[in-house]
């Protein structure tokens, strides 16, 4: 036997400098990632126990930021090394979306790289790129009571995009140690409704740059806040990543884990989400330290 093997327990011996291929557990399989499936899990529970009696869109969408202690104001500190899913409603914070104009120019300049330069997995999946200017006018809802109405028209023609009530049915925040940012992940419903009377209680000016990839849409937008005639206008810069198509969300969130349809159809749901998860986290990790 050569100085180079050893034996390998089995009375046959192999070549120490050369690795063979490692099986993927004990069991063939590799465990199913729990973060994905608490993920896929939350967002299929608000789906399926959304009010029946309301007709509109399911929104998904990540929106990238801060997880502040709400009584002291600072960035959450938590005894964990890792991303992790925070408990619903157990840690009194507040999210906000809000970076330096910076940071908005560094994840600008990084999606529009990506737009013009296909990944090597992927050649041929480019992001489409639209440049939007939008105005939101928000409406106090009948009665006084309840979600207010957003009618959203085109700044240059007028034309009016969307007039909905948005119901927000659930929020779940990731706490990123790690990173410069975290991020949160809310499931809504976007009622569309008459246009209101009266005048707007107050508007936002929206400078969009919108990137879609595939299924999914992110969106890089300068927003300039208005509450009055006489109020100094808000700027503020978001991110955030939304899924493109509710339709094809709730199709396969209906198939999910029915025995009765092709294992591909069955998993679409989950495969979504982790598509979903994967672009939050490489919007996160790419956040360089340019938040308010």
């Amino acid at each position: 036997m050569s100085s180079s093997a050893v034996p390998n327990g089995n009375g046959h011996a192999h070549d120490s400098n050369t690795l063979p291929p490692l099986s993927l557990s004990i069991l063939g399989v590799e465990p199913l990632d729990e973060f994905i499936r608490e993920v896929a899990d939350f967002i299929h529970h608000h789906i399926n126990t959304r009010p029946q009696g309301l007709q509109g869109n399911v929104e998904v969408e990540a929106k990238i930021g801060i997880l502040r202690d709400r009584e002291t104001g600072q960035r959450l500190q938590l005894p964990v090394l890792v991303e992790t899913i925070l408990t619903p409603d157990a840690i009194d914070l507040r999210f906000e979306s809000n970076m330096s104009a910076r940071q908005h120019q560094h994840y600008n300049k990084l999606l529009n790289n990506l737009k013009t330069t296909p990944t090597s997995a992927h050649p041929a999946s480019t992001l489409a790129y639209q440049h939007l200017h939008l105005i939101d006018s928000f409406y106090a809802p009948e009665g006084g009571r309840g979600d207010k109405i957003r009618v959203t028209r085109d700044e240059k023609t007028g034309e009016v995009r969307e007039c909905v009530r948005k119901v927000r049915l659930a929020n779940l925040n990731i706490y990123s140690p790690k990173r410069f940012a975290d991020w949160r992940i809310s499931v809504n419903l976007e009622v569309p409704v008459p246009p209101p009377l009266g005048s707007p209680t107050h508007t936002r000016k929206k400078d969009r740059m919108s990137y879609s990839h595939e299924e999914f849409v992110i969106d890089l937008t300068q927003v300039t806040s208005t509450m009055g005639p006489n109020s100094k206008p808000e700027i503020l810069h978001e991110l955030e990543l939304e899924l493109a198509r509710p339709e094809y969300l709730l199709a396969t969130a209906a198939k999910r884990g029915d025995p009765n349809v092709p294992e591909q159809d069955r998993g679409a749901f989950d495969e979504l989400i982790r598509a979903f998860v994967n672009n939050a986290r490489i919007l996160v990790r790419n956040a360089d330290g340019g938040w308010q």
